[in-house]
Protein backbone atom coordinates (compact mmCIF):
# COMPACT_ATOMS: atom_id res chain seq x y z
CA UNK A 1 0.00 0.00 0.00
CA UNK A 2 3.13 2.43 1.13
CA UNK A 3 4.79 1.63 -2.43
CA UNK A 4 1.26 2.58 -4.04
CA UNK A 5 1.52 5.70 -2.47
CA UNK A 6 5.12 6.42 -3.86
CA UNK A 7 4.42 5.93 -7.00
CA UNK A 8 1.44 8.29 -6.90
CA UNK A 9 3.39 11.24 -5.95
CA UNK A 10 6.35 10.33 -7.92
CA UNK A 11 3.70 10.00 -11.41
CA UNK A 12 2.07 13.56 -10.11
CA UNK A 13 5.67 14.98 -9.74
CA UNK A 14 6.74 14.04 -12.96
CA UNK A 15 2.99 15.64 -14.69
CA UNK A 16 3.80 18.74 -12.97
CA UNK A 17 7.23 18.89 -14.18
CA UNK A 18 5.88 18.34 -18.02
CA UNK A 19 3.60 20.41 -17.88
CA UNK A 20 5.28 23.69 -16.76
CA UNK A 21 8.19 22.72 -19.19
CA UNK A 22 5.34 22.59 -22.08
CA UNK A 23 4.01 26.13 -20.97
CA UNK A 24 6.96 27.76 -21.02
CA UNK A 25 7.49 26.69 -24.59
CA UNK A 26 4.03 28.11 -25.58
CA UNK A 27 4.28 31.20 -23.75
CA UNK A 28 2.58 34.42 -25.19
CA UNK A 29 1.23 32.46 -28.19
CA UNK A 30 4.19 31.21 -29.63
CA UNK A 31 3.96 27.49 -31.28
CA UNK A 32 5.86 24.25 -30.72
CA UNK A 33 8.39 24.14 -33.12
CA UNK A 34 9.58 21.03 -33.83
CA UNK A 35 10.26 21.06 -37.30
CA UNK A 36 13.81 19.99 -38.45
CA UNK A 37 16.13 23.48 -38.82
CA UNK A 38 17.15 21.78 -42.06
CA UNK A 39 13.80 21.28 -43.69
CA UNK A 40 12.77 24.23 -45.53
CA UNK A 41 8.93 25.47 -44.93
CA UNK A 42 6.85 28.18 -46.54
CA UNK A 43 3.46 29.54 -45.93
CA UNK A 44 0.49 28.71 -48.53
CA UNK A 45 1.19 32.04 -49.97
CA UNK A 46 4.22 31.39 -50.75
CA UNK A 47 5.33 33.93 -53.73
CA UNK A 48 6.53 31.16 -56.49
CA UNK A 49 10.30 31.94 -56.97
CA UNK A 50 11.02 28.40 -56.58
CA UNK A 51 8.59 26.56 -57.99
CA UNK A 52 8.32 28.56 -61.15
CA UNK A 53 4.77 29.62 -60.29
CA UNK A 54 3.74 33.37 -60.87
CA UNK A 55 3.31 35.54 -57.97
CA UNK A 56 -0.42 35.85 -59.38
CA UNK A 57 -0.78 32.39 -60.03
CA UNK A 58 -2.41 31.69 -63.86
CA UNK A 59 -4.80 34.88 -63.25
CA UNK A 60 -3.17 37.09 -65.91
CA UNK A 61 -3.06 33.91 -68.55
CA UNK A 62 -6.81 32.92 -67.75
CA UNK A 63 -7.68 36.58 -68.42
CA UNK A 64 -5.85 36.65 -71.75
CA UNK A 65 -6.86 33.52 -73.11
CA UNK A 66 -10.34 33.04 -71.86
CA UNK A 67 -12.28 35.79 -74.38
CA UNK A 68 -10.22 33.99 -77.24
CA UNK A 69 -11.65 30.35 -76.64
CA UNK A 70 -14.81 29.53 -78.42
CA UNK A 71 -17.08 26.83 -77.92
CA UNK A 72 -17.82 24.63 -80.78
CA UNK A 73 -21.20 22.38 -81.82
CA UNK A 74 -20.99 20.47 -84.90
CA UNK A 75 -23.85 18.74 -86.14
CA UNK A 76 -23.41 16.22 -88.94
CA UNK A 77 -25.63 12.83 -90.03
CA UNK A 78 -24.83 9.62 -87.94
CA UNK A 79 -23.06 7.02 -90.19
CA UNK A 80 -25.40 4.66 -91.45
CA UNK A 81 -25.07 0.92 -90.47
CA UNK A 82 -26.60 -0.59 -92.71
CA UNK A 83 -24.34 -3.77 -92.55
CA UNK A 84 -22.08 -3.02 -95.47
CA UNK A 85 -25.10 -2.25 -97.43
CA UNK A 86 -25.76 1.52 -98.64
CA UNK A 87 -27.77 4.73 -97.15
CA UNK A 88 -30.52 5.45 -100.08
CA UNK A 89 -30.20 9.02 -98.89
CA UNK A 90 -26.30 9.79 -99.77
CA UNK A 91 -26.50 8.26 -103.32
CA UNK A 92 -26.74 10.79 -105.70
CA UNK A 93 -30.23 11.31 -107.50
CA UNK A 94 -29.13 9.53 -110.96
CA UNK A 95 -27.99 6.40 -108.98
CA UNK A 96 -31.24 6.04 -107.47
CA UNK A 97 -32.82 4.18 -110.52
CA UNK A 98 -31.11 1.36 -110.11
CA UNK A 99 -32.98 0.59 -107.06
CA UNK A 100 -36.24 1.30 -108.02
CA UNK A 101 -35.77 5.52 -106.93
CA UNK A 102 -36.85 4.18 -103.53
CA UNK A 103 -37.63 6.50 -100.40
CA UNK A 104 -34.21 7.56 -98.52
CA UNK A 105 -35.01 6.94 -94.91
CA UNK A 106 -34.44 9.74 -92.65
CA UNK A 107 -30.71 9.55 -90.42
CA UNK A 108 -30.27 10.61 -87.40
CA UNK A 109 -28.50 13.85 -87.01
CA UNK A 110 -25.31 13.51 -84.55
CA UNK A 111 -23.64 16.32 -82.77
CA UNK A 112 -20.70 16.97 -81.09
CA UNK A 113 -19.28 19.51 -78.67
CA UNK A 114 -15.22 20.72 -78.92
CA UNK A 115 -13.41 23.98 -78.99
CA UNK A 116 -11.35 26.61 -80.67
CA UNK A 117 -8.98 28.98 -80.74
CA UNK A 118 -9.39 32.41 -82.06
CA UNK A 119 -6.29 33.38 -84.41
CA UNK A 120 -7.48 36.72 -86.33
CA UNK A 121 -9.69 39.63 -85.56
CA UNK A 122 -12.01 38.70 -88.44
CA UNK A 123 -12.77 35.51 -87.29
CA UNK A 124 -10.56 33.00 -88.57
CA UNK A 125 -10.41 29.95 -85.76
CA UNK A 126 -8.11 26.97 -85.02
CA UNK A 127 -8.92 23.51 -83.77
CA UNK A 128 -8.79 19.99 -84.32
CA UNK A 129 -9.55 18.07 -87.95
CA UNK A 130 -11.69 15.47 -85.75
CA UNK A 131 -14.36 18.34 -84.26
CA UNK A 132 -15.48 19.54 -87.56
CA UNK A 133 -14.39 16.95 -90.32
CA UNK A 134 -18.16 15.21 -90.24
CA UNK A 135 -20.34 18.31 -89.58
CA UNK A 136 -22.61 19.46 -92.13
CA UNK A 137 -23.38 22.54 -89.64
CA UNK A 138 -21.06 24.36 -87.19
CA UNK A 139 -22.41 26.46 -84.81
CA UNK A 140 -19.62 28.80 -82.44
CA UNK A 141 -20.36 30.30 -78.84
CA UNK A 142 -17.71 33.18 -78.69
CA UNK A 143 -17.26 33.77 -74.97
CA UNK A 144 -19.57 36.87 -74.61
CA UNK A 145 -22.32 34.39 -75.61
CA UNK A 146 -22.97 35.65 -79.16
CA UNK A 147 -24.21 32.16 -81.31
CA UNK A 148 -22.63 32.22 -84.46
CA UNK A 149 -21.81 29.80 -87.64
CA UNK A 150 -18.89 28.72 -89.13
CA UNK A 151 -17.47 27.35 -92.79
CA UNK A 152 -14.56 25.58 -92.86
CA UNK A 153 -11.66 26.31 -94.35
CA UNK A 154 -9.55 23.67 -94.55
CA UNK A 155 -8.46 20.08 -92.77
CA UNK A 156 -5.47 18.27 -92.26
CA UNK A 157 -6.15 14.60 -90.81
CA UNK A 158 -2.33 13.97 -91.24
CA UNK A 159 -1.89 16.35 -87.89
CA UNK A 160 -5.48 16.92 -86.50
CA UNK A 161 -5.91 20.51 -87.32
CA UNK A 162 -8.64 22.25 -88.96
CA UNK A 163 -9.15 26.14 -89.74
CA UNK A 164 -12.64 27.44 -89.74
CA UNK A 165 -14.05 30.83 -90.02
CA UNK A 166 -16.93 33.03 -88.69
CA UNK A 167 -18.10 36.25 -90.05
CA UNK A 168 -16.96 38.88 -87.23
CA UNK A 169 -14.78 41.83 -86.57
CA UNK A 170 -12.97 43.21 -84.06
CA UNK A 171 -12.59 39.87 -81.68
CA UNK A 172 -10.27 38.87 -79.32
CA UNK A 173 -7.43 36.73 -80.46
CA UNK A 174 -4.09 34.90 -79.56
CA UNK A 175 -1.01 34.80 -81.28
CA UNK A 176 1.60 31.40 -81.80
CA UNK A 177 4.16 31.27 -79.88
CA UNK A 178 7.97 29.15 -80.20
CA UNK A 179 7.08 25.62 -79.37
CA UNK A 180 10.56 25.26 -80.13
CA UNK A 181 11.39 26.21 -77.36
CA UNK A 182 9.54 24.43 -74.77
CA UNK A 183 11.17 22.55 -71.62
CA UNK A 184 10.02 19.66 -69.95
CA UNK A 185 8.62 20.78 -66.06
CA UNK A 186 7.34 23.92 -67.81
CA UNK A 187 4.00 25.24 -66.32
CA UNK A 188 1.00 25.08 -68.94
CA UNK A 189 -2.63 26.40 -68.82
CA UNK A 190 -5.16 24.05 -71.23
CA UNK A 191 -8.75 26.49 -71.63
CA UNK A 192 -11.44 24.48 -73.42
CA UNK A 193 -15.24 23.16 -72.95
CA UNK A 194 -15.02 20.02 -71.38
CA UNK A 195 -18.12 18.52 -70.85
CA UNK A 196 -20.14 21.26 -72.53
CA UNK A 197 -18.59 23.01 -69.15
CA UNK A 198 -17.66 26.63 -70.99
CA UNK A 199 -14.72 28.26 -70.18
CA UNK A 200 -12.87 26.28 -68.16
CA UNK A 201 -8.95 26.63 -66.94
CA UNK A 202 -6.45 24.03 -65.82
CA UNK A 203 -2.86 23.94 -65.30
CA UNK A 204 -0.11 21.58 -65.31
CA UNK A 205 3.37 20.92 -66.36
CA UNK A 206 4.87 19.85 -69.27
CA UNK A 207 5.48 16.03 -68.66
CA UNK A 208 7.01 15.21 -72.27
CA UNK A 209 7.54 16.82 -75.82
CA UNK A 210 7.64 15.11 -79.32
CA UNK A 211 5.76 11.85 -78.10
CA UNK A 212 4.19 9.66 -80.65
CA UNK A 213 0.70 7.73 -79.35
CA UNK A 214 -0.41 6.33 -82.89
CA UNK A 215 -3.87 8.40 -82.85
CA UNK A 216 -3.86 9.80 -86.16
CA UNK A 217 -5.33 8.05 -89.19
CA UNK A 218 -4.20 10.49 -92.38
CA UNK A 219 -2.05 8.97 -94.52
CA UNK A 220 1.18 10.31 -93.31
CA UNK A 221 0.34 11.43 -90.13
CA UNK A 222 2.62 13.66 -87.78
CA UNK A 223 2.71 13.12 -83.96
CA UNK A 224 5.35 15.05 -81.94
CA UNK A 225 2.45 15.92 -79.49
CA UNK A 226 3.45 18.17 -75.99
CA UNK A 227 2.37 15.88 -73.30
CA UNK A 228 1.28 17.48 -70.42
CA UNK A 229 -0.82 16.68 -66.70
CA UNK A 230 -3.09 19.67 -67.50
CA UNK A 231 -6.25 18.25 -67.38
CA UNK A 232 -8.02 17.25 -70.31
CA UNK A 233 -11.53 16.02 -70.88
CA UNK A 234 -14.02 15.46 -74.41
CA UNK A 235 -14.62 19.05 -75.21
CA UNK A 236 -11.48 20.05 -74.40
CA UNK A 237 -10.05 19.15 -77.85
CA UNK A 238 -9.53 21.90 -80.27
CA UNK A 239 -8.77 24.10 -77.16
CA UNK A 240 -6.00 26.17 -76.14
CA UNK A 241 -2.85 25.18 -74.40
CA UNK A 242 -0.44 28.45 -73.25
CA UNK A 243 2.24 29.22 -71.06
CA UNK A 244 2.14 30.80 -67.86
CA UNK A 245 2.50 33.93 -69.92
CA UNK A 246 -0.96 33.18 -71.79
CA UNK A 247 1.03 32.73 -75.35
CA UNK A 248 -0.21 29.74 -77.69
CA UNK A 249 1.91 27.15 -77.75
CA UNK A 250 -0.60 24.13 -78.71
CA UNK A 251 -3.73 23.30 -79.70
CA UNK A 252 -5.00 20.14 -77.31
CA UNK A 253 -6.05 17.35 -78.79
CA UNK A 254 -6.15 13.70 -77.24
CA UNK A 255 -5.74 11.85 -73.73
CA UNK A 256 -4.51 8.27 -72.58
CA UNK A 257 -7.39 7.18 -70.90
CA UNK A 258 -8.52 3.51 -70.14
CA UNK A 259 -11.84 5.20 -69.27
CA UNK A 260 -12.62 8.09 -71.94
CA UNK A 261 -12.07 10.46 -69.41
CA UNK A 262 -8.78 12.42 -68.13
CA UNK A 263 -6.56 9.62 -66.19
CA UNK A 264 -3.55 11.77 -65.91
CA UNK A 265 -1.95 12.50 -69.73
CA UNK A 266 -2.86 14.94 -72.28
CA UNK A 267 -1.65 15.72 -75.51
CA UNK A 268 -1.49 19.08 -77.49
CA UNK A 269 0.00 19.88 -81.69
CA UNK A 270 2.52 22.32 -81.39
CA UNK A 271 1.80 25.65 -81.85
CA UNK A 272 4.78 25.47 -84.52
CA UNK A 273 3.07 22.82 -86.81
CA UNK A 274 -0.70 24.57 -86.00
CA UNK A 275 1.12 27.86 -87.52
CA UNK A 276 2.04 26.33 -90.48
CA UNK A 277 -0.59 24.41 -91.22
CA UNK A 278 -3.14 27.49 -90.81
CA UNK A 279 -0.51 29.46 -93.26
CA UNK A 280 -1.47 26.74 -95.46
CA UNK A 281 -4.85 26.39 -95.58
CA UNK A 282 -5.21 29.79 -95.75
CA UNK A 283 -3.13 30.78 -98.81
CA UNK A 284 -3.70 28.25 -100.49
CA UNK A 285 -6.66 25.90 -99.88
CA UNK A 286 -4.50 22.92 -98.99
CA UNK A 287 -1.13 21.40 -96.87
CA UNK A 288 1.97 21.78 -98.68
CA UNK A 289 3.85 19.21 -97.61
CA UNK A 290 7.63 18.83 -98.05
CA UNK A 291 8.94 14.39 -98.07
CA UNK A 292 12.71 13.72 -97.44
CA UNK A 293 11.96 10.47 -99.30
CA UNK A 294 13.13 8.03 -97.25
CA UNK A 295 12.38 5.16 -95.03
CA UNK A 296 13.32 5.89 -91.03
CA UNK A 297 13.36 4.15 -87.79
CA UNK A 298 14.31 5.99 -84.29
CA UNK A 299 17.06 4.74 -82.51
CA UNK A 300 17.34 3.58 -79.09
CA UNK A 301 19.41 1.15 -77.21
CA UNK A 302 18.03 -2.23 -78.10
CA UNK A 303 17.85 -0.67 -81.63
CA UNK A 304 21.54 0.07 -81.32
CA UNK A 305 22.79 -2.93 -79.84
CA UNK A 306 21.23 -5.07 -82.20
CA UNK A 307 23.12 -2.60 -85.10
CA UNK A 308 25.99 -2.00 -83.85
CA UNK A 309 25.26 1.60 -83.75
CA UNK A 310 27.49 3.99 -82.11
CA UNK A 311 24.79 6.42 -80.64
CA UNK A 312 21.77 5.40 -78.59
CA UNK A 313 19.45 8.13 -80.49
CA UNK A 314 18.90 9.76 -83.64
CA UNK A 315 17.41 8.36 -86.63
CA UNK A 316 18.75 5.70 -88.81
CA UNK A 317 18.10 5.60 -92.33
CA UNK A 318 16.89 2.44 -93.78
CA UNK A 319 16.81 2.99 -97.67
CA UNK A 320 15.93 6.24 -99.75
CA UNK A 321 13.81 6.39 -102.75
CA UNK A 322 15.86 6.32 -105.66
CA UNK A 323 14.33 9.42 -107.12
CA UNK A 324 13.73 11.01 -103.90
CA UNK A 325 15.13 14.33 -102.31
CA UNK A 326 17.68 12.19 -99.78
CA UNK A 327 18.31 10.57 -102.46
CA UNK A 328 19.46 13.66 -105.15
CA UNK A 329 20.83 15.07 -101.51
CA UNK A 330 23.22 12.38 -101.23
CA UNK A 331 21.89 10.10 -98.53
CA UNK A 332 22.53 6.62 -98.07
CA UNK A 333 21.29 3.82 -96.22
CA UNK A 334 22.66 3.47 -92.54
CA UNK A 335 23.22 7.46 -92.45
CA UNK A 336 21.92 8.37 -88.77
CA UNK A 337 20.52 11.83 -88.67
CA UNK A 338 21.49 14.08 -85.51
CA UNK A 339 20.34 17.48 -86.48
CA UNK A 340 18.06 19.43 -88.81
CA UNK A 341 18.07 23.21 -89.36
CA UNK A 342 20.04 23.18 -86.21
CA UNK A 343 17.68 21.35 -84.06
CA UNK A 344 18.84 17.96 -82.20
CA UNK A 345 16.92 15.44 -83.89
CA UNK A 346 16.65 11.97 -81.10
CA UNK A 347 13.76 10.55 -82.13
CA UNK A 348 11.49 9.76 -85.93
CA UNK A 349 8.77 12.01 -84.43
CA UNK A 350 10.99 14.92 -84.22
CA UNK A 351 12.25 14.26 -87.28
CA UNK A 352 8.78 14.17 -88.77
CA UNK A 353 7.51 17.43 -87.35
CA UNK A 354 10.75 19.45 -88.79
CA UNK A 355 10.17 17.95 -91.96
CA UNK A 356 6.26 18.17 -91.77
CA UNK A 357 6.74 21.96 -91.19
CA UNK A 358 8.56 22.59 -94.59
CA UNK A 359 6.55 22.76 -97.93
CA UNK A 360 7.79 21.20 -101.49
CA UNK A 361 11.00 23.35 -102.77
CA UNK A 362 12.15 24.34 -98.86
CA UNK A 363 16.18 23.47 -98.51
CA UNK A 364 17.06 21.81 -94.80
CA UNK A 365 20.13 21.55 -93.65
CA UNK A 366 20.65 17.70 -92.35
CA UNK A 367 23.72 16.85 -90.38
CA UNK A 368 24.59 13.02 -90.02
CA UNK A 369 26.84 10.72 -88.55
CA UNK A 370 28.50 8.46 -91.46
CA UNK A 371 31.58 6.08 -91.01
CA UNK A 372 31.99 8.36 -87.51
CA UNK A 373 32.44 11.66 -88.71
CA UNK A 374 29.61 13.98 -88.83
CA UNK A 375 28.88 15.49 -92.05
CA UNK A 376 26.30 18.47 -93.23
CA UNK A 377 24.27 17.80 -96.43
CA UNK A 378 21.32 19.98 -98.18
CA UNK A 379 18.21 18.74 -98.94
CA UNK A 380 15.59 20.09 -101.23
CA UNK A 381 12.16 18.63 -100.37
CA UNK A 382 9.81 17.33 -102.99
CA UNK A 383 5.83 16.99 -103.25
CA UNK A 384 3.98 13.99 -103.42
CA UNK A 385 4.68 13.73 -107.14
CA UNK A 386 8.39 13.46 -106.61
CA UNK A 387 8.50 17.38 -107.76
CA UNK A 388 9.05 21.28 -105.55
CA UNK A 389 6.18 22.53 -107.10
CA UNK A 390 3.04 23.74 -104.82
CA UNK A 391 0.01 21.83 -104.81
CA UNK A 392 -2.84 23.32 -106.00
CA UNK A 393 -6.28 22.90 -104.30
CA UNK A 394 -7.76 21.15 -107.33
CA UNK A 395 -4.65 18.50 -107.31
CA UNK A 396 -4.89 17.69 -103.93
CA UNK A 397 -8.50 17.38 -103.68
CA UNK A 398 -8.46 14.11 -106.94
CA UNK A 399 -11.06 11.88 -106.18
CA UNK A 400 -8.63 9.27 -105.62
CA UNK A 401 -6.77 10.88 -102.88
CA UNK A 402 -10.24 12.25 -101.42
CA UNK A 403 -11.80 8.61 -100.86
CA UNK A 404 -8.69 7.69 -97.91
CA UNK A 405 -8.00 4.89 -99.15
CA UNK A 406 -4.82 3.12 -100.61
CA UNK A 407 -5.53 0.42 -103.23
CA UNK A 408 -3.87 -2.44 -104.78
CA UNK A 409 -4.40 -4.64 -108.05
CA UNK A 410 -5.30 -8.10 -106.82
CA UNK A 411 -2.65 -10.78 -107.04
CA UNK A 412 -2.76 -13.18 -109.53
CA UNK A 413 -3.40 -15.86 -106.46
CA UNK A 414 -5.87 -13.62 -105.45
CA UNK A 415 -8.15 -13.83 -108.77
CA UNK A 416 -7.72 -17.27 -108.89
CA UNK A 417 -8.89 -18.29 -105.51
CA UNK A 418 -11.36 -15.78 -105.64
CA UNK A 419 -12.76 -16.12 -109.49
CA UNK A 420 -12.56 -12.31 -109.46
CA UNK A 421 -11.16 -9.20 -110.81
CA UNK A 422 -10.83 -5.99 -108.95
CA UNK A 423 -8.94 -3.47 -106.55
CA UNK A 424 -8.49 -4.32 -103.43
CA UNK A 425 -8.85 -2.02 -100.40
CA UNK A 426 -5.47 -1.77 -98.88
CA UNK A 427 -5.91 0.53 -95.81
CA UNK A 428 -8.22 3.38 -95.01
CA UNK A 429 -7.64 6.70 -93.65
CA UNK A 430 -9.67 9.97 -93.17
CA UNK A 431 -11.86 10.51 -96.20
CA UNK A 432 -14.84 10.17 -98.15
CA UNK A 433 -14.95 6.03 -98.16
CA UNK A 434 -14.90 6.03 -93.99
CA UNK A 435 -16.94 9.09 -93.29
CA UNK A 436 -19.64 8.26 -95.74
CA UNK A 437 -19.79 4.27 -96.14
CA UNK A 438 -19.43 1.35 -93.92
CA UNK A 439 -16.73 -0.03 -96.66
CA UNK A 440 -13.85 -2.24 -94.42
CA UNK A 441 -10.78 -3.01 -95.53
CA UNK A 442 -10.27 -5.62 -97.26
CA UNK A 443 -13.03 -5.20 -99.87
CA UNK A 444 -12.94 -5.39 -103.61
CA UNK A 445 -14.21 -3.59 -105.65
CA UNK A 446 -14.98 -4.79 -109.11
CA UNK A 447 -17.47 -2.10 -110.79
CA UNK A 448 -17.44 1.76 -110.52
CA UNK A 449 -21.18 2.69 -111.92
CA UNK A 450 -21.67 -0.33 -113.38
CA UNK A 451 -18.30 -0.13 -115.30
CA UNK A 452 -16.27 -3.17 -114.41
CA UNK A 453 -12.79 -2.34 -112.72
CA UNK A 454 -9.76 -4.69 -113.27
CA UNK A 455 -7.14 -3.03 -111.98
CA UNK A 456 -5.93 0.09 -110.51
CA UNK A 457 -5.86 2.00 -113.55
CA UNK A 458 -8.94 1.28 -114.61
CA UNK A 459 -10.20 2.59 -111.05
CA UNK A 460 -7.98 5.97 -111.72
CA UNK A 461 -9.98 6.35 -115.05
CA UNK A 462 -13.44 5.20 -113.22
CA UNK A 463 -13.61 7.97 -111.24
CA UNK A 464 -11.28 10.66 -112.87
CA UNK A 465 -13.47 13.90 -112.76
CA UNK A 466 -16.48 12.61 -111.33
CA UNK A 467 -18.49 14.97 -109.43
CA UNK A 468 -21.68 14.37 -108.20
CA UNK A 469 -21.54 10.60 -106.33
CA UNK A 470 -19.57 6.85 -107.02
CA UNK A 471 -21.95 3.74 -107.00
CA UNK A 472 -19.57 1.10 -106.19
CA UNK A 473 -19.81 -2.56 -105.95
CA UNK A 474 -17.53 -5.51 -104.86
CA UNK A 475 -17.95 -8.12 -102.96
CA UNK A 476 -15.44 -8.94 -99.60
CA UNK A 477 -12.79 -12.68 -100.02
CA UNK A 478 -14.79 -14.59 -97.51
CA UNK A 479 -18.39 -13.56 -99.09
CA UNK A 480 -19.52 -14.29 -102.18
CA UNK A 481 -22.06 -11.80 -102.06
CA UNK A 482 -22.81 -8.17 -103.58
CA UNK A 483 -21.87 -5.51 -101.82
CA UNK A 484 -22.93 -1.81 -102.95
CA UNK A 485 -22.02 1.42 -101.46
CA UNK A 486 -23.32 4.91 -102.63
CA UNK A 487 -21.14 7.90 -102.26
CA UNK A 488 -21.76 11.44 -102.49
CA UNK A 489 -18.92 13.48 -103.97
CA UNK A 490 -20.12 17.02 -102.79
CA UNK A 491 -19.23 18.06 -99.45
Amino acid sequence: MQNKFVQLILASILGAAITITASALFRKGEPFNYANPSTPAYLTNHNGALSGIPSEGFTLAAEKVLPAVVHIRSIGKAKSNTGGMFDMEEIPETFRRFFGNPEPRQQPKQEGTGSGVIISADGYIVTNNHVVADADKIEITLHDKRLLTAKVIGLDPNTDVALIKIDAENLPTLSFANSDALKVGEWVVAVGNPFNLESTVTAGIISAIGRSINILEGKAPIESFIQTDAVVNPGNSGGALVNAQGDLIGINTAIASPTGVFAGYSFAVPSNIVAKIVTDLREHGTVQRGYLGAIIRGIDGRYAQEMKLPVNEGVYIDSVLSDGAAAKAGLKKGDIIKEMDGVSISTSSKLLEMVGRKRPGDEMVITILRDGADKKLTVTLRNSSGNTSIVSKEEASATLDRLGATFSDLTKAEKDKLKVEGVKVEQLSAGLLRRYTDIEEGFIITRIDRQDVKNLAELKKAIENKDGGLLIEGRYPDSPRKYYYGLGLEE
